[in-house]
């Protein structure tokens, strides 16, 4: 068979391997010569890629040369070894992996053919990052049109998947709960010519709860070991071909440690740093001479030990300290700041909960202001001029898409989101990150903030922070991450209110600010003329108290919830209502629903179709 014939070539490489950590090393060192943090000297021709491949780099993702990650992982995966390679983000971790795979699915003897199955699986934590994923790969198979790519993941048809299952997929991007659901039940599901497993994002799968799938995963693909076993599997269960995984993270813990420990075997260490602070390009391999026990106690310490929060140095970051009852307030008016300062930009806002995303989602596509009291109504225009959009996990699977698709191609757009948009998404041309919810773990922070400032180009990111959690930047600062404090006070005082004299004074206390509390006003009076978002806005109020009181650890005793004025909470939705009335509002209803339904008897109809 040509694909059998085709495995001569890789045979060759895996038989080398005395001369594979020369290469690699040359590879690595080659790629640290660059004129920036992100970009390396080489070429990709020069790293082994067939230059058709190179021509569809620079054509259709204007890659001219790789970047440094790319220039150290593309000649380790062309020769065929395991890796763990830990990256920031935004510096190109996809084509570092694609680019190999069709490389090689490419030079086979025999091109391939849907009937041969999949040869290479990508697993991602979300539906957003499938699709990216999959958008690169059509990119780079435009020449190679016999390579077929595929996805299925969470949200979608299944029958339609069990067709292009059965169809065949070369390449195939999934999400490991639908992908388990398909390896247990399509039978059509092709895999026995499996060669690649990566695992893109693989911190952020495990903290997603996806752990116990993909030990699943790993047992029916005949690619787990056990944690202490570092016997390299020649040929895996139900394979034809020599196994390699990949596993990508921007940050390491203990769950990756474990999770490369089951699926890697003999691993080239790319981009960290052990004790003696090596540079980051240095790439490290494990000796397979050493006994199991010594192996373990390297492998652990590595990654214990390696440098994880690896932030762009063009990235500004800043903090801005901010009383709670006063935070829609500037949160609003730094947004139209940003906007009025450059028209033609990108920028995402974090929230903790889908809640508060939809409530200032509604809040900003309605609201409208005007600082003279003569104005009249049909005059009056929208606050913010741009176009905004909402994304999060309880959005229905064809919005999200929609909304996913939309932000990236538009100019100039805002996007409210939840940690959903926080992990491998590429936005392109996003110049501002605002976490206006805590990210919480210090790795969250750093995902957030990656979602600008990618492949070298300059951003900016703003932490809002309350006076009683400015510790959190202590915490910061333990992982390397230094914030500068964001000059609030100067924009605030750009704004100017009708009939104000340029040159009155304004107050040092943000709370006290006239415009604050001409904006504070406003809001508070639109939202309790429209039903609708007063409700939007109690919903927001309670889930956020429910997430602010969900902080782990050490990060308790910085966000406490009995440290904050409910009011003020309240207060920052645009709620006139103390906290108390807002809770039993919400209590009367339920009861009054729960009497609604046992009246009309839905409430057994709705047990009864939860059994069922």
């Amino acid at each position: 068979m040509g694909i059998k014939k085709s495995e001569k070539g890789s045979k060759k490489v895996m038989e080398n391997k005395k001369n594979e950590k020369k290469d690699v090393g040359s590879a690595a060192s080659n790629a640290t010569i660059g004129n920036d943090s992100v970009f390396a000297s080489c070429s990709f021709s020069s790293l082994g890629l067939h230059p058709s491949l190179c021509d569809e780099l620079r054509e259709k993702l204007g890659f001219e040369v790789p970047t440094l990650v790319q220039a150290q992982a593309i000649p380790v995966i062309l020769a065929g070894r395991h890796a763990l390679i830990n990256a920031a983000t935004g510096t190109g971790k996809t084509v570092a992996y694609l680019a190999p795979l069709i490389h090689h699915l490419q030079n086979y003897d025999t091109r391939t053919q849907r009937s041969d199955g999949t040869f290479a699986l990508v697993l991602v934590p979300t539906r957003e990052l499938c699709l990216q994923v999959y958008e690169i790969l059509q990119k780079l198979l435009h020449r190679f049109h016999w390579i077929v790519p595929g996805y299925v993941m969470g949200g979608e048809n299944r029958s339609k998947e069990k067709a292009r299952l059965r169809k065949g997929i070369s390449i195939l991007i999934a999400t490991p709960g639908r992908l388990l659901d398909h390896l247990k039940n399509t039978s059509s599901f092709l895999y026995t010519k499996l060669r690649w497993i990566i695992f893109d994002e693989a911190d952020r799968i495990l903290e997603l709860g996806f752990g116990q799938d993909i030990q699943e995963i790993l047992h029916l693909l005949g690619s787990r070991k056990a944690a202490n076993d570092n016997k390299e599997s020649t040929v895996p269960r139900n394979s034809e071909f020599q196994r390699q995984n990949l596993l990508f993270s921007a940050t390491l813990n203990e769950k990756v440690n474990h999770l490369a420990k089951i699926s890697l075997h003999n691993p080239v260490m790319i981009g960290l740093e052990g004790k003696t602070r090596k540079p980051v390009s240095t790439i490290e391999s494990i000796d397979p001479s050493e006994s199991d026990e010594e192996d373990e106690v390297k492998y652990s310490s590595k990654i214990a030990t390696a440098v994880d929060y690896k932030i762009p140095t063009q990235l500004i970051q800043r903090y801005v300290k901010v009383p709670c009852g006063s935070r829609l307030a500037v949160l609003l008016s730094i947004l139209k700041h940003l906007f009025e300062r450059d028209t033609s930009q990108k920028v995402v806002v974090f929230f903790s909960t889908c809640d508060a995303v939809d409530f200032h989602y509604s809040l900003l596509s309605e609201f409208h202001f005007s600082t003279d009291p003569q104005t009249k109504e049909r005059v009056i225009q929208m606050f913010l001029g741009c176009q905004t959009f909402r994304l999060h996990g309880n959005m229905e699977h064809e919005d999200r898409r929609s909304t996913f698709q939309a932000f990236k191609t538009e100019k100039s757009a805002l996007l409210l989101s939840t940690d959903v948009s926080a992990r491998g998404l590429d936005f392109p041309k996003v110049r501002c990150i605002i976490q206006y919810d805590s990210p919480g773990e210090a790795t969250e922070y750093v995902h957030r903030v990656g979602r600008t400032a990618r492949l070298g180009e300059r951003g900016e990111s703003l932490l809002f922070l309350q006076p009683v959690e400015i510790d959190y930047l202590q915490d910061l600062e333990k992982h390397g991450v230094s914030l500068a404090e964001y000059p609030l006070l100067k924009v605030l005082d750009n704004f100017t209110l009708h009939g104000q004299n340029k040159q009155v004074k304004k107050s040092v206390f943000i709370d006290l600010h006239p415009w604050v509390l001409c904006l504070q006003k406003a809001l508070e009076s639109f939202i309790i003329s429209k039903p609708k978002m007063d409700e939007l806005a109690r919903k927001g109020f309670c889930s956020w108290v429910r997430a602010y009181t969900a902080h782990r650890g050490e990060l308790k005793t910085i966000f406490m919830i009995k440290k904050l004025h409910l009011g003020h909470v309240a207060k920052s939705f645009a709620l006139k209502q103390q906290p108390s009335l807002v809770g039993q509002s919400f209590q009367k209803q339920n009861k009054k629903r729960k009497r609604f339904e046992k009246k009309s008897g839905l409430s057994k109809k709705r047990k009864v179709a939860r059994v069922t």
